[in-house]
């Protein structure tokens, strides 16, 4: 398949995603494989919980409409245009792909699959449904596929390179394991806001967005605050008041419930309004249902810090002139060419020897 044939396959891809929505389903007859696809995804969508409690039919479709959002001629060309993609011999790549959130390992099936590469695939337990179906439709509007992805239960074998996912505990694991093969091995990293005071309610309710989608299992969820010496939390929790439906999900509601429990019980000072706790604290990842926070006094202190300690930093939100910088809400919307921990997965694809 030449690239631009795989380009046009994904976007077909991308208009069959943009269907579902958590508002309304409706089918479009143009769409490629509606026909046999679409009442199939429509059943997955709903049975997702049930695979995995943190899947809720909002979140799937969230993740859906993103990737939809993503998979158009002109991202694709914008993404691909900096890359040189003849006289590839094609390699078998294997990924190991985490489930915190739904289809968060599709990003590295796209780009092997882009680069002209097979893919083997070990699912997460928590994931085992979304990308094997979307591999599916795949193959059905393109059969030439079918001979380039495989989905693996047990050991990996006969693979040419890897990328991995998990914990920082895992990571050492694939470390050793991997270690004679070409590898990205990610571990743990958080993402933070910086906020200096100033920020509107609208950029505020907006950072409630990077806080609470996917119920903040991502690693591009803002864990952690940054605030000047003496900022009030009374506007950020008017702002984020309009996400107070989420304690209302029983998981959620369990971590918050154990969470504040935990930290009262340890006699720690804690900012709480119902549904979220902020906890001083220097760290970067928080619990479920908690935020931590940290004063600082110059913001050249902190943006020092962050590069300092960037291995475990994923995205940085704010409004300060800093190159590396999110605008407030974005976090979970990445464009294909913002790869996780800044590693550029295609030229790691396009290097394997």
């Amino acid at each position: 398949m030449t690239l631009e044939t795989k380009k046009s396959k994904f976007i077909e891809l991308g208009k069959f995603l943009s269907q579902f929505s958590s508002v309304e389903n409706p089918s479009r007859y143009e769409i490629l494989g509606n026909d046999l696809f679409f009442d199939e995804c429509l059943n997955l969508i709903a049975l997702s919980q049930s695979h995995n409690g943190w899947y809720t039919p909002e979140q799937v479709c969230f993740a859906f409409q993103s990737w939809s959002k993503a998979l158009t001629q002109e991202k694709l060309d914008q993404w691909l245009s900096a890359y040189d993609f003849t006289d590839r011999q094609p390699k078998t790549v294997a990924l190991i792909l985490a489930g915190n959130i739904p289809l968060v390992g599709f990003h590295d099936f796209l780009s092997v699959l882009i680069s002209g590469h097979r893919v083997m695939v070990k699912t997460s337990s928590n994931d085992q449904h979304l990308l094997p179906f979307i591999a599916k439709y795949l193959i059905h509007i393109a059969p030439e596929f079918k001979d380039k992805i495989t989905f693996v239960e047990g050991k990996l074998e006969g693979f040419d390179a890897v990328i991995a996912t998990g914990s920082n505990n895992t990571a050492r694991y694939f470390e050793f394991y991997f270690k004679d093969k070409p590898s990205i091995i990610r571990k743990n990293r958080n993402s933070v806001a910086i906020l200096s005071g100033k920020e509107t309610a609208q950029q505020l309710e907006a950072l409630g967005e990077d806080i609470f989608r996917y119920f903040g299992l991502g690693c591009r969820n803002v864990s952690k605050l940054f605030v000047p010496k003496d900022y009030s939390f009374v506007p950020f929790f008017e702002a984020i008041f309009k996400y107070k439906e989420v304690i209302e999900y029983e998981k959620y509601a369990n971590n918050y419930d154990y969470n504040k429990a935990v930290f009262l019980m340890s006699n720690f000072k804690l900012l709480d309004n119902g549904f979220l706790t902020l906890k001083e604290d220097s760290g970067f990842g928080s619990p479920i249902s908690s935020v931590f926070y940290e004063y600082y006094e110059k913001i050249e202190a902190v943006l020092q810090r962050l590069d300092d300690e960037n291995e475990h930093i994923q995205c940085i939100v704010s409004n300060f002139p800093k190159h590396y910088s999110i605008p407030f809400g974005h976090t979970q919307s990445p464009e294909l060419w913002d790869y996780a921990d800044n590693v550029d997965t295609i030229s790691f694809l396009l290097n394997i020897n």
